[in-house]
């Protein structure tokens, strides 16, 4: 795995997560009536994430980060086409579950991605860039999303996102394995 290839995943998927997430709450109005609600859905995603990181690392350990790379891309392409046709708090609740678990799995292959390839002298430039560039891509996303939602309805991004997790799953695909890839080389 290069780091050119992780930092265009990671900022494919950046886009894609960002895309949805700030607009989020205007879905979850219309399927919420209290900030209670609002609190509960966040917080199921947190604790699911929480509970699942111990499984995720050993199976991070086991399957590679590809599998698990792709795994996050691709649930979350079909998970998020599911959020436009929630209308009972309880869809959200159990779309936060399935995206908990998800959004664990890709925090966790992040990092261990990171501590697998970096080259230790230079972990610290190599980091700070790869924030930057995943950056910069999230912070497009979320600017032209605004745009988007001006235009286009609130489900639509959603389904825009899918599309864009699923590109993430096919540049996941073709990352070299944990095996073969030697340490990042930002060439």
């Amino acid at each position: 795995m290069n780091y050119k290839k992780f930092i265009q995943y990671q900022g494919m998927v950046g886009m894609a997560s960002t895309m949805i997430f700030p607009f989020y709450i205007l879905l979850l109005k219309n399927a919420g009536t209290s900030y209670a609600q609002f609190g509960w859905a966040y917080g199921l995603f947190a604790l699911t994430a929480a509970v699942s990181y111990p499984l995720i690392g050993k199976a991070g350990d086991r399957v590679g980060d590809k599998i698990l790379l792709s795994v996050y891309s691709w649930g979350m392409a079909l998970t998020l086409l599911f959020f436009p046709l929630a209308t009972e708090i309880w869809h959200v609740y159990g779309l936060q579950v399935v995206m908990g678990l998800l959004g664990a799995v890709q925090k966790n292959s992040e990092k261990t991605v990171l501590a697998r390839y970096v080259d230790k002298p230079t972990a610290g430039r190599q980091i700070g860039n790869y924030h930057t560039w995943t950056s910069i891509a999230a912070a497009i996303a979320v600017i032209g999303t605004g745009y988007l939602v001006d235009f286009l309805t609130i489900a639509s991004i959603f389904y825009i996102a899918s599309f864009a997790f699923a590109l993430s799953g096919l540049l996941a695909m073709k990352m070299p394995t944990a095996q073969t890839a030697p340490a990042f080389s930002e060439k």
